[in-house]
């Protein structure tokens, strides 16, 4: 913006945002006939559009990433000084951000050994896929090349991890995709697929029988989330982690754990995985690493995996041959570093799981009283809520109704979320991520914002 155009008349900004921004995942003919919605500060949970309107964030800048709020001054500081001192060298060399947020995360994660950083989750699952693939170039003569992925998960949005959508409308009208990326079934139990009294284990056992119609000797590796996000907030039956595990240590087969989404934090602990008792060979993060103050991704790996590309240092492609330009800024890891500070000094790994249970207590309040909603789901400050037109079908309700009940919310002022150009059908899930600052008030005021929007869309 100009210093001579008011800082109070935004009318410029959002002319210039309708004529020259393509946003994500919009469709844009809407904006023929109505402004964009663009924010211009925000503080806490609360964002301030361009009219001065003001809106209690419920989906953390509204893909699960701001985990510890708007307007933190500490991190904007950290960033500030440490650009002033070295802003960038290339991944190739060291940093002191790179080196300290290394430290401090591994110390997090018992088991992992190093960090490779890069800028987006796509990049650090990407990372993961190239590892894999050398691996069992390496050290299995070209086989275990195979990774698998499962129904409902989501990767990212390079062509390489599209291959690994669970959610086809994700990956719909983008391939051909390459070849060695195989399916595996969900583990949702609300849908259940069959029928067994240990349902979780069941599920894991699906896993292991594409394993043996594929070859053990083909698959190389397995991509799981925690708890699947965008498919629909999916926490894992008992009894499917440890079996899952047991598979991939039977077959030895790597643990891939993508939590982009989970991590740092979202669903009461460090890492998603950690609910779990899993002992992963990868794990990846992005979102909230920084929660939005600066782009980092990291790919976490065990020395096991670590080792496998120095154990031949006269071979010339022995190592692993990558580099991200931006995995060597340093705003990322020092943004990190004092996101992290915050986490553990303001106590909200405690405040994650008291106010992720008022999330899930209040939502099945309204599942006693909206017999729409048929099924109740979540892990710390990550919830959701399945919505249907019948509960004893289960029958999705249209997802038309559903956005009109985060556009009902929206025009409360409380922004939500749901399953979005994810699941053909299936697009009926509530989504709620406030961030790890919220208190029972907001958690109270987004709910009560849902139970509004149910009465009126759905009555």
């Amino acid at each position: 913006m100009s210093l001579d155009h008011p800082l109070n008349d935004l009318s410029h900004v959002v002319s210039a945002d309708r004529a020259h921004v393509w946003h994500h995942l919009s469709q844009h003919k809407q904006y023929e006939t109505t402004d964009p919605r663009v924010f211009v500060e925000g503080k806490g949970m609360r964002l301030w559009d361009a009219t001065g309107r003001e809106y209690l964030d419920g989906v953390s800048g509204g893909v699960w990433t701001v985990n510890v709020g708007y307007g933190r001054t500490s991190i904007a500081d950290a960033i500030r000084d440490q650009l002033v001192k070295l802003n960038y060298y290339a991944g190739a060399a060291g940093t002191v951000p790179g080196a300290l947020f290394a430290e401090r995360l591994i110390q997090k994660m018992p088991g992992m050994a190093r960090v490779y950083y890069s800028n987006s989750g796509s990049e650090a699952n990407e990372k993961v896929y190239k590892m894999v693939r050398q691996i069992a170039a390496r050290h299995h003569g070209g086989r275990k090349w195979k990774i698998l992925y499962r129904d409902r998960d989501y990767h990212g949005t390079t062509l390489g991890t599209l291959a690994t959508s669970g959610q086809d409308q994700r990956a719909m009208q983008y391939g051909p995709y390459p070849d060695g990326f195989v399916r595996v079934p969900h583990c949702l139990e609300y849908r259940a697929q069959w029928e067994v009294e240990n349902y979780g284990e069941r599920a894991a056992d699906a896993i292991e029988e594409v394993i043996l119609r594929e070859g053990p000797d083909s698959v190389g590796a397995i991509v799981l989330e925690p708890v699947t996000a965008g498919g629909g907030v999916i926490t894992p039956p008992e009894g499917y982690w440890p079996r899952v595990q047991e598979i991939c240590r039977k077959y030895d087969i790597l643990l891939h754990i993508d939590e982009v989404v989970c991590g740092l934090g979202r669903t009461g602990t460090w890492f998603g995985y950690q609910h779990y008792g899993i002992e992963p060979d990868f794990v990846t993060m992005a979102k909230g690493v920084a929660s939005g103050y600066a782009a980092i991704s990291c790919t976490v790996t065990t020395e096991r995996v670590f080792e496998m590309f120095k154990d031949d240092a006269a071979d010339p492609m022995g190592y692993f041959r990558d580099i991200s330009t931006f995995g060597g800024c340093t705003a990322g890891p020092v943004a990190a570093l004092e996101n992290m500070r915050i986490i553990e000094d303001e106590g909200l790994l405690e405040n994650t799981a008291a106010m992720g249970a008022r999330v899930l207590a209040n939502l099945r309040a309204l599942q006693e009283k909206h017999s729409v909603i048929g099924n109740v789901r979540g892990k710390g400050l990550f919830c959701g809520a399945e919505l249907v037109a019948d509960r004893a079908t289960k029958e999705p309700l249209d997802e038309r109704k559903v956005q009109a009940v985060v556009a009902d919310c929206l025009a409360q002022g409380v922004i939500i979320g749901a399953t979005n150009r994810s699941l053909p059908g299936f697009n009926n899930t509530l989504c709620l991520s406030p961030a790890l600052i919220a208190t029972s008030d907001d958690i109270d005021r987004i709910t009560d914002a849902i139970d509004g929007a149910l009465s009126r869309v759905v009555g």
